[in-house]
């Protein structure tokens, strides 16, 4: 059982595995990023599944290709065949991967051509789009392009460790057999409903591509499927970029009641508000035992995804499909998620490629953004002098004063005893998950996590459904300085003062809602993507 004190510890988590994160997780989050969205990972999910009778697994989600509208055709969102798509996981505490789950892409095409042209005198023409007719969940005759990928366990070292193949055991190909348990496929995008018929033909072909997997030393079967999504982050990306265009504090007496009776024109929650509303992103998903991953430590393990590729790209002067390009040498670093909105709006502009290609143990370098964060003060300067205005409370900062922010290094870097801190303790950035934590039904999840009094959800890991852009702004701009209600009671948790935090108390929104009613209840968890045409 989880004591009162360590419930205050949980709650403080909240306060900096976002600290200085407002309003986009990880969506372009960087300047070389921008240049090649193939290899942008957009969140990071790590949770004790919550699926009926799972209860011993974990499901972990890593997302890339951000921004996907649903008509992006006709080549839609392919993997890049040159990277390496990884899911780290940290079992010991020392900052450094102990397993390590890769993913390697391939395409191909069967090269479907029309004969076209007067009888006697037809020409075999190759067809310009991805498929050719109507597929279906064991009929994808009609497709002129199609993924594979294989999945690689790494014990020790991504670079040096043991590298063995993972096989399927089940979830047969649907086009082929490919003559390899250690290939799996990817379905085809959701390019729209004359194509699957309807979202229902769409979940039935994309399920096809569940496959369960053995993992090497692991006698208890894994799960594992890649392919095109919803996107299940929620934010008010385009008004929030634009320096902030809107009031951040709910404009409700009670999120989403509708009686306008908040902060005074304050924003309400609305799903026009979410801007990724329309947009699908591709999900690298895989369920494990949690007995296969938590090592000999305290049953707290540490997670992040990274993309990496060949340090050289040549493109071919003559490209074909088979080799628009040749790379070579060795694999690099170009983009790193753990905890959600960090790289995005923590770390500094000047910094944000460099943390991309930075591993956990060196974090270190990065601790001044932690300590002396920016955001507090940028929405101070946007906003105090309509704050003083509006209610005449003459503030002298919004932001909080408590410098340095010792509580949110602590929580950032190294995790809390009795909650999400591993057995050995190394500054770093990542998602922390306490195993040992019994999963909450759907049904019963606070989109608030910790702060809602829900410890199975984030900062302690995070699920699709938790709302992190409103649990973010609100600790970021003082919440855990004021009472927090525990157990019914409000008491303050002795972090810092009521005074550090003159608006602490406030109930900030971007008035885009998000909960795990938005999601599915089973593996792979996030919904059905959007049909490119209905």
């Amino acid at each position: 059982m989880i004591n009162t004190r360590n419930t205050k510890i949980a709650l403080a988590i909240t306060a900096v595995l976002t600290a200085g994160a407002a309003n986009a997780s990880s969506h372009r989050e960087a300047p070389n990023m921008t240049k090649t969205p193939t290899v942008d990972s957009t969140d990071f999910y790590m949770f004790n599944s919550y699926e009926e009778g799972r209860g011993d697994f974990v499901t972990i989600i890593a997302n890339y290709i951000p921004l996907q509208d649903a008509y992006g055709g006709p080549n839609y969102f392919a993997m890049d065949q040159d990277a390496t798509y990884s899911i780290h996981i940290d079992n010991d505490g020392d900052a450094n991967e102990d397993l390590t789950f890769a993913f390697n892409f391939t395409k191909s095409s069967p090269g479907i051509a029309l004969d076209i042209g007067p009888e006697g005198d037809k020409k075999s023409i190759a067809v310009p789009l991805v498929n050719v007719g109507g597929i279906s969940a064991g009929n994808d005759g009609a497709a002129n392009f199609s993924e594979t990928y294989e999945v690689s366990l790494i014990e020790g070292s991504m670079r040096n460790g043991t590298r063995t193949a993972i096989t399927r055991t089940s979830g047969a190909s649907v086009q082929s057999d490919y003559g390899s348990q250690s290939t799996f496929e990817k379905p085809l995008d959701y390019i729209g409903n004359k194509t699957f018929t309807d979202e229902a033909g769409y979940s039935a072909y994309a399920g096809a591509y569940i496959y369960n997997m053995q993992i090497p030393g692991c006698s208890t079967e894994a799960k594992v499927f890649v392919g095109q999504r919803k996107d299940a982050f929620v934010v008010n990306l385009g008004k929030t970029f634009d320096l902030v265009n809107y009031v951040p504090v709910e404009g409700d007496s009670v999120r989403g009641n509708g009686d306008g009776n908040g902060f005074p024109d304050g924003i309400t929650q609305d799903s026009s508000n979410d801007d990724l509303i329309d947009k699908n992103v591709t999900s690298i998903a895989i369920e494990i035992p949690k007995s296969c991953i938590t090592g000999e430590g305290n049953g707290v393990v540490g997670g992040w995804t990274t993309a990496s590729l060949p340090q050289v790209r040549i493109l071919n002067p003559n490209a074909t499909f088979d080799k628009p390009a040749k790379s070579g040498g060795a694999l690099t670093q170009v983009s790193r998620l753990g905890s959600p909105l960090v790289n995005e709006l923590v770390i500094g502009l000047k910094d944000k490629d460099a943390f991309s290609s930075s591993h956990p143990k060196d974090d270190g370098q990065f601790a001044d953004y932690v300590t002396n964060p920016s955001l507090p003060e940028l929405l101070n300067i946007l906003f105090l002098d309509a704050v003083n205005a509006r209610t005449g409370g003459g503030f002298e900062t919004l932001a909080p004063t408590n410098f340095p922010r010792v509580d949110l290094v602590t929580a950032f870097l190294t995790g809390f005893p009795g909650v999400n801190q591993m057995s050995t303790v190394t500054a770093s950035e990542m998602l922390r998950l306490n195993t040992g934590i019994a999963a909450r039904p759907a049904a019963e999840q606070s989109p608030f996590g910790v702060a809602g009094d829900d410890l199975a959800g984030f900062p302690n890991g995070r699920r699709p459904g938790d709302d992190v852009v409103d649990i973010a702004l609100r600790v970021v701009m003082g919440a855990l300085c004021h009472p927090i209600p525990i157990n019914g009671e409000p008491q303050n948790l002795g972090l810092c003062e009521e005074s550090d935090a003159s608006v602490g108390n406030q109930a900030f929104t971007d008035g885009a809602p998000s909960d795990a009613s938005m999601m599915m209840t089973a593996f792979p968890y996030l919904a059905t993507p959007i049909a490119g045409s209905k």
